[in-house]
């Protein structure tokens, strides 16, 4: 570039003949016209693409073979390398080369070009994204759900166990109360959750829990082509975007709640932040946007998922894979089970009958002790053995009160069983100082504990069961008599 900026002021700047420079440089006339004539080196161009006679009649096949690769998996696509060894299968004689950049232009020249968009006021867009959490000191998958609004560039993001209709539903929910109102119109991809049936490239036929979710909000939906999931676009950016921002490094929490404070923090973050080509930040207008939303409804949808089922012999009544238990009064009868995000409740009639945290495992047994206190009163010693209570962690009083039983009285499990019994109708918290207070006062019996609990209390009574050494005891009968002498002494009668 210096010898070509030099010539250009000699010549014509300075004045110096053209004749003189091709004798100092060398060069070919031809060459110092073209310096002459640009001001930089303009640099090799092609007039034409080369021929190339060997891939020509195997280009239509190499097109062929990536049009099937685009509906397989992403990790069982043709390289460049396997396409040239299946070219060498049909005759090809040709380099590896040669097919690499001939696959290259192809790939470069088919890319999908797009239309830039507006995005009106009161739509959204929705998609699950995937990410790893190191949760509790374990490393594991967890799904994120996330609604965008393009018109504000506004975000909701939210992490559950997995993606399914009860995690669906409920990012809804939660997205809608952080939104302050419900969107006219919603995007999804074409997902199970809310399509059962794809009739033609806009059409579906609609799951019936979807079909609830959208009466009870009443907003439109809007559903991709298939395989172009461009058209919600902005909020598949999202899910990146939250991906790469919330959790890099992979986050460190103890459980959801603390993962979704985070998260729920961050989105209130980047509300602050100014929308490109706006003076404005988002927050300022998602309130302007808030206009042109649906008002929330005065009750949030009920974010569970509804099955029957029938209670077992065990008292356990199954959902998700999963056995939780009733009360013994409801064996084998018909129930409803309603699951949502945290929790699952089983209902008889109009009746919550149980309630027990979601377990998000496959094939597990969660019990409630409490469940089983009235048939365990039955089987008194089927206590070593039973599942309900075998992880059941009592305060170490529960403990020496049952051990001095034992010894003490003749039955003293069943006796045990009856101060467990205690806990229907009192706090485990009043229970365990009323043990406390018994065992100081070396009282073991259930009535006589009872007198340390809070409320109205029945009065004391003293049985000889289990105690043989008060039964030698002779106790005579009373004298009436020697009362109502007493009593003249002191004038009463």
């Amino acid at each position: 570039m210096e010898q070509w900026l030099e010539i250009r002021k000699r010549v014509l700047r300075d004045g110096v003949s053209k004749r003189q420079i091709l004798r100092e440089t060398g060069m070919h006339w031809t060459t110092l016209e073209k310096i002459l004539q640009h001001s930089s080196p303009p640099g090799y161009q092609r007039t034409k693409a080369p021929d190339k006679p060997r891939i020509a009649p195997y280009l239509e096949r190499i097109h062929e073979i990536l049009e099937q690769d685009k509906y397989a998996h992403r990790k069982q696509r043709h390289t460049a390398k396997r396409i040239w060894e299946r070219l060498q299968e049909d005759g090809f004689t040709g380099g590896y080369t040669i097919v690499k950049d001939a696959v290259r232009e192809i790939r470069r020249t088919s890319r999908e070009v797009y239309m830039p968009l507006k995005h009106p006021p009161g739509e959204a867009q929705v998609d699950f994204g995937y990410a790893a959490v190191k949760m509790a000191g374990v490393l594991r998958k967890i799904a994120f759900f996330v609604m965008a609004l393009p018109h504000c560039d506004a975000f909701f993001v939210k992490a559950y166990e997995r993606e399914c209709t009860e995690t669906f539903w409920d990012g809804h929910v939660q997205a809608f109360a952080f939104f302050g109102g419900v969107p006219k119109r919603i995007s999804y991809d074409n997902s199970r959750v809310m399509v059962s049936k794809i009739i033609g490239p806009r059409e579906r036929e609609l799951t019936a829990g979807f079909k609830q979710l959208v009466s009870h909000y009443l907003f439109d939906s809007h559903f991709c082509l298939v395989r172009r999931a461009n058209e919600k676009g902005v909020v598949e950016g999202l899910v990146k975007y939250a991906r790469q921002n919330f959790m890099v490094p992979v986050p460190q929490v103890n459980d959801f709640s603390e993962l979704n404070a985070s998260l729920l923090q961050a989105c209130r973050g980047d509300l602050q932040r100014r929308i490109r080509g706006h003076e404005h930040n988002k927050e300022h207008v998602l309130t302007d946007e808030q206009l042109s939303f649906l008002p929330l409804p005065f009750a949030p949808f009920e974010a569970c998922r509804t099955q029957p089922g029938r209670v077992n012999s065990e008292l356990l009544v199954r959902f998700d894979n999963n056995d939780y238990s009733v009360p013994m009064e409801y064996a084998y009868q018909d129930v409803v089970v309603k699951g949502d995000p945290d929790h699952i409740k089983i209902c008889r009639l109009h009746d919550v009958i149980a309630i027990h945290p979601r377990c998000w495992s496959k094939e597990q047994q969660i019990f409630n002790p409490y469940h089983y206190l009235p048939l365990l009163e039955r089987k008194p010693y089927s206590l070593p053995f039973a599942k309900p209570f075998a992880n059941w962690v009592l305060p170490r009083c529960f403990e020496i009160l049952h051990t001095r039983m034992r010894l003490e009285q003749e039955h003293g499990t069943r006796e045990y069983i009856g101060v467990l019994r205690l806990l229907e109708k009192h706090p485990l918290r009043a229970l365990t100082t009323a043990v406390e207070k018994a065992l100081r006062r070396r009282v073991t019996t259930k009535e006589g504990l009872e007198q340390f609990l809070p409320g109205p209390q029945q009065p004391a009574t003293f049985l000889l069961a289990g105690r043989k050494h008060l039964r030698l005891v002779q106790i005579r009968d009373a004298q009436v008599s020697a009362y109502a002498g007493l009593l003249e002494k002191r004038g009463v009668i």
